[in-house]
């Protein structure tokens, strides 16, 4: 038996108990039987009052849990909808009164997750409304009074970090931008004049709005005032150097220069004005000093022609240089003939330079070579001959390299200009081919005129006898110093100068001169034989050179009838052998030159 039906069972045990003391009672007292009737009516009444009145209530309950129970549904089902997420699913086979609780219990926990999403929208659309506010952007598109989803409020915060970021990037970018502006202001001696520039200036940094449009205005400001800087040195450095120039050319001294020392540095405001005060005056004092001024320029202008390799019709080109009418037009086309020089040898300053190297590299192979044929080089004992020979061979190899890249730059020049290079008024390799021709034919002459000396000095000996030259100090071993010469008789004597007349000796330069001078001045006398006296025993080298030249002697009568042709003999060959080199010089040689050196040779006979 349920406990329900007990109770109910209780109940009415307890009714029916409560009825008969009723009845019991009323016995006792003697209430009449009609008036126990109206009694327990009463009470039967009363009882059925308060029953049906509990019954009401308990219906009214179930009323009120029913519509409980609806209204938590509809709201929980709408509060779903608005999280985004998945209806709550009601368990089944559960009591009204519990199926309301936890219907209820869900709604409110939806509610506090609504609150709680919709106070995390409300911070982060103040943040990002202040941001918007600094930044001067537009704001995150999401609706204040609409619940979020997760995933909206995950992107929410993710934009409101990169806006943050993206503020410290700006405002860092803006003050590194606000240092440069305030420097540069300085440096130009520039106020602020609108009212953007005295935003950038000013120290409440927070008030400036970090827009991307203000960014590249502050941007584009410095970049104005760098140009304005740029524009400002690069007047200053031109007044300097016209300053410069302007000194040299009035020769300045050096006291009044160092008053301006201070602005030959700086390019301020006020040491532009400094140096334009001072150009001023210079030009002034240039107009009182013309004929000077245009000297002067007239060195730096022939100092040019030199450096760019002008020739003399590209120098006579510029008239005014060789006029003598000294005026403030002359000074003026000066002026912009050495402009448009330095800036032609700016331009072409490379090609210039490689040139100018081969130029020096040239006149030192040249030189080189010079001291290669000096017979005086061997008496330097300080190393330099090896070093320089082993220059000129860098010298020889290192010049068809450098010709090769001139050769190189200088066609790619003239593909971009469309204009011949020229160097003294023609081509670099032309005159470059013209230099190793005329070094060339210097050799080529060098060499003939030695050995047309050496055919000259060839025949004076065969003619008059051979010179004595100077002995150097080192003699090989077995050669007798002059002033010990032995003594031989005049037979011997004359033999070894008839067949030795014409050698030279190759031991330290030494010649012997030949006896045969002497015996032509006394030709019809037999030379009495000498003995050699005291002096000292012969060498034996010297003693069968005398024996070859006695034997000679007695094999040769000696006399001036005789001596004479043989003489002629030597005189005819030696005189054919010249006459043939001279013809054979006249076939290659300049007939100027020729002449020359036949005029002198004839002049020594």
């Amino acid at each position: 038996m349920r406990k329900s039906e007990v109770l109910a069972a209780e109940a009415v045990s307890c009714l029916n108990k409560s009825l008969c003391h009723l009845k019991d009672i009323w016995e006792e007292i003697g209430i009449p039987e009609d008036q126990r009737l109206q009694r327990t009516n009463v009470v039967k009444n009363h009882i059925r009052n308060l029953l049906e009145m509990m019954v009401k209530e308990e219906e009214s309950l179930k009323k009120r849990l029913v519509s409980s129970i609806q209204t938590c549904r509809t709201e929980m089902e709408k509060l779903c909808l608005e999280l985004q997420i998945p209806v709550f699913e009601e368990e089944d086979g559960i009591s009204m009164l519990q199926q309301e609780k936890n219907i209820r219990t869900e709604v409110q926990a939806l509610m506090t997750e609504r609150n709680r999403r919709m106070q995390q929208l409300k911070a982060l659309l103040d943040q990002d409304q202040d941001l918007c506010d600094v930044l001067c952007s537009m704001p995150y598109g999401v609706a204040a009074d609409c619940v979020p989803s997760l995933e909206q409020l995950e992107n929410f915060q993710l934009h409101i970090a990169q806006q943050n970021e993206e503020k410290a990037r700006r405002y860092s970018e803006f003050t590194e931008l606000k240092k440069q502006i305030i420097l540069l202001m300085e440096e130009l001696d520039h106020l602020p004049e609108t009212s953007f520039e005295k935003d950038v200036v000013s120290e409440d940094e927070d008030a400036f709005c970090l827009s991307r449009d203000n960014i590249t205005s502050l941007k584009l400001l410095l970049c104005q005032l760098e140009e304005r800087k740029a524009e400002n040195e690069a007047i200053c450095e031109s007044h300097r150097e016209k300053i410069q120039q302007l000194w040299d050319r009035l020769q300045a001294p050096q006291e009044e220069r160092q008053l301006l020392n201070e602005h030959m540095v700086a390019s301020r405001r006020r040491n532009l004005e400094a140096l334009q005060t001072e150009v001023h005056r210079l030009e002034e004092l240039q107009l009182h000093n013309i004929r000077n001024v245009t000297e002067a320029i007239r060195s730096e202008i022939a100092v040019f022609w030199e450096k760019c390799f002008f020739s003399i019709d590209q120098r006579q080109d510029f008239a005014p240089y060789f006029s003598e009418d000294f005026n403030e037009e002359l000074l003026a086309l000066h002026d912009a003939e050495i402009q448009r020089l330095k800036q032609h040898y700016e331009d072409h300053k490379e090609l210039f330079e490689g040139v100018q190297k081969w130029e020096e590299s040239w006149r030192l192979y040249l030189e080189l070579e010079r001291k290669a044929t000096d017979p005086t080089r061997f008496a330097n004992r300080g190393g330099n001959l090896l070093k320089e020979e082993k220059q000129r061979s860098e010298l020889q190899k290192n010049l068809p390299k450098l010709e090769k890249k001139l050769k190189a730059q200088i066609d790619a020049w003239e593909d971009e200009q469309g204009r011949e290079f020229l160097v003294n008024g023609q081509m670099f390799l032309q005159y470059v081919a013209e230099q190793w021709e005329l070094h060339r034919i210097e050799k080529e002459k060098e060499k003939l005129e030695r050995h047309l000396k050496k055919s000259k000095q060839t025949e004076e000996d065969m003619l008059y006898g051979t010179a004595v030259r100077t002995p150097t100090k080192r003699r090989f071993l077995g050669t007798t110093t002059p002033n010990k010469s032995r003594k031989l008789n005049a037979t011997s004597s004359m033999s070894s100068g008839a067949s030795n007349s014409t050698m030279r000796s190759v031991h330290c330069g030494t010649v012997c001169r030949s006896p045969l001078p002497r015996l032509l001045l006394s030709a019809n006398k037999t030379p009495a034989a000498r003995t050699p006296g005291g002096s000292k025993p012969p060498h034996p080298r010297t003693q069968d050179c005398n024996k070859e030249n006695e034997a000679q002697g007695k094999a040769t009568p000696v006399s001036g009838a005789l001596q004479t042709p043989q003489r002629n003999f030597s005189m005819a060959s030696v005189a054919s052998t010249y006459s043939e080199f001279v013809r054979d010089l006249s076939k290659s040689s300049n007939p100027k030159i020729q002449h020359n050196i036949l005029n002198s040779t004839t002049s020594n006979h």
